[in-house]
């Protein structure tokens, strides 16, 4: 047995997200299915009925995978993905987008078409359709719930995503890696959405076909890292970092902002104006815990002049209100 085992689903975004992430590390590691016979154990263990859980050498159930790497990234401090000092931030601003808002179009693709909904739901359901037609049941109410009902969202949802493809095949000509020569948990999880959704799923796959460089990186490239290489330095990074971060100011910012108020009041939802329709989003307490990860990174990872030099990039990039907490 190998000393790391992740129990998830090869149609996890977040799963994906990890075993990219193990990859990377170059740790010794098995995928396995969380199965009946083991569930019980894993979500008491874990503490969460999500995927992905990881069990570690010493025998422990961790969930949530940006706290994971940066655990693992104590394990394996050679090959860290999130660097130490103000790029560390950078970083881990640049993977909260992908992580708590293009989420959001994953669940899109999937589940609001009908051949991406068929294959995705017998494929987790092993074939059975009868549990097929219950995770179908479940998909529009997911979509639901993360905006992306009306007409208006899935087209901007795509859209978005597209010029994510775009930025990625431009950042690959240059780079291996999309914030550099090495990979960063910013790799990692857009990796993990390909893996698990767009390069899996009949309809994304479609478009994701026209982007040469993103396939051949995903399916073969991304996994030839030596250990070796540097990052594009804090705060300019790469194209394809300022790209996600002039995203973020429209899209992102609005919406973890009017979770977090919503969350504070106690509210069941919330409305934010995403793409000029005014969206309703079910309130989540997980995205402004999230974002508090960010901040704390800040406050306790930095000296005063690097914390400094921080809130400045982050007030130039229109974040500070996200990250500058307190």
């Amino acid at each position: 047995m190998s000393p790391y085992i992740i129990y998830g689903g090869e149609l996890s975004y977040f799963t994906r997200k990890l075993e990219a992430a193990m990859k990377f590390y170059g740790a010794d590691f098995e995928m396995k299915g969380k199965t009946p016979e083991l569930r019980e154990e894993i979500e008491h263990r874990s503490g969460t009925h999500q995927v992905p859980v990881l069990q570690t050498p010493e025998n422990w159930m961790i969930a949530d995978t940006t706290p994971l790497m940066t655990m693992l990234d104590g394990h394996f401090p050679r090959r860290r993905l999130f660097p130490p000092g103000p790029l560390g931030v950078l970083v881990h601003v640049v993977e909260e987008y992908f992580d708590e808002w293009i989420a959001r179009t994953m669940v899109h693709y999937r589940w609001h078409y009908e051949e991406s909904a068929r294959f995705a739901s017998l494929r987790m359901a092993g074939g059975n359709e009868a549990a097929a037609a219950r995770v179908l049941d479940w998909g529009p109410r997911a979509c639901r719930a993360t905006g992306t009902e009306s007409e208006i969202q899935q087209r901007a949802a795509e859209a978005e995503y597209v010029r994510i493809l775009q930025a990625a095949e431009a950042q690959l000509k240059d780079t291996p890696y999309l914030l550099g020569h090495r990979p960063t948990a910013v790799d990692c999880i857009v990796l993990g959405g390909l893996r698990a959704h767009t390069n899996m799923d009949p309809d994304p796959k479609k478009i994701t076909a026209g982007y040469p460089g993103v396939i051949a990186w995903c399916e073969t490239e991304a996994d030839q890292w030596d250990g070796k290489g540097e990052l594009a330095s804090f705060p300019d990074s790469t194209g394809f970092a300022r790209f996600v971060l002039g995203e973020m100011q429209d899209t992102y910012k609005p919406f973890v902002m009017a979770n977090r108020e919503a969350l504070a009041a106690g509210a069941k939802a919330f409305h934010a104006m995403i793409y000029e329709e005014d969206v309703s989003y079910l309130t989540r307490p997980y995205p402004p815990f999230s974002s508090t990860l960010i901040t704390a990174r800040i406050q306790d990872q930095l000296s005063e002049n690097e914390q400094g030099a921080v809130l400045d990039w982050l007030t130039s990039a229109g974040l500070e209100e996200c990250f500058a907490q307190g």
